[in-house]
Order: structure tokens, then C-alpha cells, then sequence
């Protein structure tokens, strides 16, 4: 039985639903006219679905998951109809935007995420520092993925009890400033590459004065030295295994310790790296608590106590918060991304962590406005509210050429 092309409700006008003028203001339009131009995808001549139209459709297919690609750029350019007439522009079929999408291809989205995405938090912002430490965590995810031959053989299928599972997956790793969930430094590839893996190509994103949680997974002496070069301070959970002697015990019930990259090194007592290990368990838990072993750069602890240190490192399930707004609030629950080759699969993939950053740019801005705190606002509401706000972008015309006096 063929599908049935997905709509948005009944008695809900279309120009109700999209707001370019948000998204517009977190990614300027002369902006991405530069990078289409400096990436050569700048459309050469007038196209019914220019460059410049389907960046901002690619972005707005994360806002719209549910409905089918036609209803979504039927959305998207009610707006420049209200602007430009109503024969202005015209909502192609489904190949005229499968091939508008493969004209623009992945490069001019992966770098207006380059550029545009990266952390937001002012010093008025709660939740967003440690005395004089910007707060990130280091994560990753999945993403269900359309299931077609060259997905399959693009980005791999988990194992599963029968078999292979039903859609193939795509692996990524990202950065999350913790007081605005704003997602920056991802990296997508295949599922076998591991996040540790991926994590090597998003450590380029940390910059002195972050102080970057991150969970056992990670933990390594390769990736931790890597890490530490960023000129970023580092406060990751060890895992059970390494040796940690304690060479020297501070006055806060911290020690210091040398990590090895190898066990020839360590015999050696070459190629070390100091460090300072906090250990505590959690109280009120039923049964043996686990014990938790942090390993920081922060040597001083008049710097960073034990004990400060000990309740911060859960602050790193913030980036769980900003992983479950990309997957289940903004994608939508069970949700598999549409596209259906490897290259408009990351296209799309860009497109969903930039339509999140235009979200979360605006929760910061009213939670500056009402002196709170970002965590205390809805996402989901969020997205509701950019959903719905009437079109504002008369900057971007039709054709792609320059609108008129």
C-alpha cells in the first residue's frame, strides 16, 4: 500500500507555521549567499527553487519532520508569496526537490555549521560557568536513517537478536554548552567508527577557558593529551581499569597522578601526564554505591575543590538534555530521517543541528530578557512558537536575485 504524503492539521494555515525571520537572524542571509558563492553552489542562473531557497528549506525539513518534503516547501515559501505575489514562486514535485537538494549538496550547510554554531552563553547567562570555566560536555549519538542500499552501505546497521535492524544508522559526536544546549563541533560518519573515534575531530572545537565533562567512554591518554592541547581544562570520568596511584595526596582528599600512553612509558617514567584524581561515591543510593573517579586538569584545588568538582561532573548530563531535544522534541519520536543517499543524509543531519541552534539562540535571548535560566524554558514549546510566527524575511526574493527598490 503506497503512504500517504504527511500534512500539517486541518484548518491551520500554512503561513502560521514557519518562521524564516528567526532562523533568518541566527543564519544572516548574506551569509549564506557567501558561503553558496565560496563553496561554488550559488545558483548561475534563475531556478525555481534557487541555492539560497533550499539552504533554508534543508532547515526547515528539521522543523517539519512529520510532514511530507512537498508540504514543507509548500511552507516555506508561503511566506515569499506573501512578499512576492502569488505566482512568485512555485512548490516543485518531489523530484524538483530531490534535485534541488542534490544541486546544493552537503558542503554549504556543513560549513555554515562551521561558522555560525559555536557557544552563545554570555557572562549573564545561568547555568553556564563554573567560576571562571565555560561549562561543554562531550557526547554522542545515533540517528535512524532512511533504509536504502547506499545508506546501508554508507553508514552501517547495528547488530540486532535476528539478524540486522531495520534502518541503518548514522554515529555522531558533538560539544554541548551546558547552560544553553547549543550543539557545536559535531562531527557525523559511519556507526563502526566509535565515538571515541569521532571524538578526535571535535576536540578541535574546545578553546582555553572551557572546562569540558565527559564520561568513562572517553577516557584515554591519546585523546586526553589531545584534549589538553586545546588549551581547554578537562574533567572526565576515569574508568575501572587504569592505574591511578596516589603519588601525592592534597589537602581537599584529592590526589595527583601520572597517566601513561603506554605500559612501555610508564616503566619508563616517560611521556607522562599529570593529573588530579577526585574519588567519592554517591550517598542515599541503595545498595554498594559505585565509585566515581574523576581525572582533572586542575591541579590547584583552590582553583576547583574536590567537592565542587564532584557535584559539577553531573552537570554532564546536560548534554543528554540536548541530545533528546535533537532526536525526540525537534526530530520527533521514532522519527527516521527521510533522505535517501548518504550525501542529503548529512545534508539533512546539518540541517537538523543548525534549526536547533536557531531554536536555542532564541531561548537564550528571553531567558537574558527575563533573567532566568535557559533550562527552565520548554524547547518543545520553542519550536511550537517558531512554528507558528508569520514569515519576515523579505531579504530573500524568489529567484535569487536582489529584491527591488
Amino acid at each position: 500500500m503506497a503512504g500517504v504524503p504527511a500534512g500539517l492539521p486541518a484548518g491551520v494555515r500554512l503561513s502560521d507555521h514557519i518562521s524564516l525571520g528567526v532562523i533568518a537572524r541566527a543564519l544572516p542571509p548574506d551569509r549564506v549567499e557567501r558561503i553558496l558563492a565560496e563553496t561554488g553552489k550559488a545558483s548561475e542562473r534563475e531556478r525555481d527553487l534557487p541555492a539560497q531557497v533550499m539552504v533554508y528549506y534543508a532547515i526547515a525539513l528539521a522543523l517539519y519532520m512529520g510532514s511530507s518534503a512537498r508540504e514543507v516547501l509548500r511552507c516555506l515559501l508561503e511566506g515569499l508569496r506573501w512578499l512576492w505575489g502569488a505566482e512568485a514562486v512555485k512548490v516543485a514535485g518531489r523530484s524538483g526537490i530531490s534535485q534541488a537538494r542534490s544541486r546544493l549538496g552537503e558542503a554549504p550547510l556543513h560549513r555554515l555549521y562551521e561558522e555560525v554554531v559555536q557557544p552563545i552563553a554570555t557572562r549573564a547567562t545561568k547555568g553556564a560557568w563554573y567560576r571562571r570555566w565555560r561549562l561543554v560536555s562531550l557526547d554522542g549519538s545515533c540517528l535512524d536513517v532512511a533504509d536504502t542500499d547506499a545508506n546501508r552501505a554508507a553508514f552501517g546497521c547495528p547488530g540486532a537478536g535476528r539478524g540486522a535492524s531495520a534502518f541503518p544508522q548514522l554515529r555522531f559526536v558533538a560539544l554541548v554548552e551546558n547552560g544553553t544546549h547549543v550543539l557545536f563541533g559535531a562531527r557525523p560518519g559511519r556507526l563502526a567508527e566509535g565515538e571515541t573515534t569521532l571524538a578526535h575531530d571535535v576536540l578541535a572545537a574546545l578553546r582555553p577557558g572551557m572546562l569540558c565533562l565527559a564520561d568513562r567512554q572517553f577516557f584515554g591518554c591519546a585523546l586526553w593529551q589531545a584534549a589538553a592541547a586545546t588549551g581547554a581544562d578537562l574533567l572526565w570520568r576515569g574508568k575501572h581499569n587504569p592505574r591511578l596511584p596516589r603519588e601525592a595526596v592534597l589537602a581537599d582528599g584529592s590526589s595527583l597522578t601520572t597517566i601513561y600512553p603506554s605500559d612501555k612509558d610508564r616503566r619508563h617514567g616517560i611521556n607522562g601526564v599529570r593529573v588530579r584524581v577526585v574519588e567519592y561515591r554517591l550517598e542515599g543510593v541503595a545498595g554498594a554505591a559505585p565509585l566515581y573517579r574523576l581525572v582533572a586538569t586542575i591541579l590547584d584545588p583552590a582553583q576547583a575543590p574536590a567537592a565542587e568538582l564532584a557535584a559539577l561532573y553531573h552537570e554532564r548530563w546536560e548534554i543528554e538534555g540536548a541530545l533528546a531535544e535533537l532526536k525526540t522534541r525537534l526530530r520527533g519520536a521514532r522519527v527516521v530521517l527521510r533522505s535517501k543517499t548518504p550525501a542529503l543524509v548529512r545534508q539533512e543531519v546539518w540541517g537538523l543541528l543548525l534549526a536547533h541552534f536557531a531554536v536555542r539562540g532564541l531561548m537564550h535571548e528571553a531567558a537574558l530578557r527575563a533573567d532566568e535560566d535557559p533550562d527552565r524554558l520548554s524547547f518543545l514549546h520553542a519550536v511550537r512558537v517558531v512554528r507558528r510566527k508569520l514569515p519576515q524575511f523579505a531579504a530573500l526574493p524568489p529567484s535569487g536575485q536582489a529584491p527591488p527598490a
